[in-house]
Parts: structure tokens; C-alpha cells; sequence
């Protein structure tokens, strides 16, 4: 079956950096895009970034643009979020998501916790 396993979430510091690793398994992974989202305390799922079958087409959401880099290693089935210059907002439980974005993804993962605090 489809598996998604997230790793890499914790504790950093505002202006810090954190690198999310999403493995997957269950299905043919170079077949699907991935994408990244995340749901902060008392709100909705919210996606933040998405990349094609193969790396190349790339989306973010405009408040993570230029401070996240999403990429794929299809040899490896694994997913990643490079999080640099970290917000407070930021804090979040990080989904990985098989789909482009929202409209189209039909499996998450069970979640990492990312805290961004001083």
C-alpha cells in the first residue's frame, strides 16, 4: 500500500534551517509529482510547494518562495524540503503529499513537527 514517511522536523531558531525527508513506498514514485503542506495550530491544511514527476517544475507558496526549495530523488523514492531563514509562522505539522498541490493529492503522510522559536 501507499506509505509516506516524513523525517527531519524539530526545533530551530528563527533564521535557522531545516531539511524535511519524505520516503515513500506502495507505488511507482518517478510516475507521480509531490508536494509539501502543512497545518499550523487551530488551522486548515495549507500547502506550501510541489514539484513535478521529474525535478524541474517547481511551485511554492508566496510566502516560502525563495526561503524553500523542494527537490526529488526518484532512485531513492524521497522527497525533501530544504526550510531556510525560518518564521515563527512557520510552525507547523509538514505533510508529504503524493500531487501537485491540493486539488489533485490523494495520500498524505502521518506528519513532522516543525518549531520555529527562540
Amino acid at each position: 500500500q501507499v506509505q509516506l514517511v516524513e523525517s527531519g522536523g524539530g526545533l530551530a531558531q528563527p533564521g535557522g534551517s531545516l531539511r524535511l525527508s519524505c520516503a515513500a513506498s506502495g507505488f511507482i514514485f518517478s510516475n507521480y509529482a509531490m508536494s509539501w503542506a502543512r497545518q499550523a495550530p487551530g488551522k486548515g491544511l495549507e500547502w506550501v510547494s510541489g514539484i513535478y514527476r521529474e525535478e524541474g517544475d517547481t511551485w511554492y507558496l508566496d510566502s516560502v518562495q525563495g526561503r524553500f526549495t523542494i527537490s526529488r530523488d526518484n532512485a531513492k523514492n524521497t522527497v525533501y524540503l530544504q526550510m531556510n531563514s525560518l518564521k515563527p509562522e512557520d510552525t507547523a505539522l509538514y505533510y508529504c503529499t503524493r500531487g501537485w498541490d491540493t486539488s489533485d493529492y490523494d495520500y498524505k503522510g502521518r506528519g513532522t513537527q516543525v518549531t520555529i522559536s527562540s
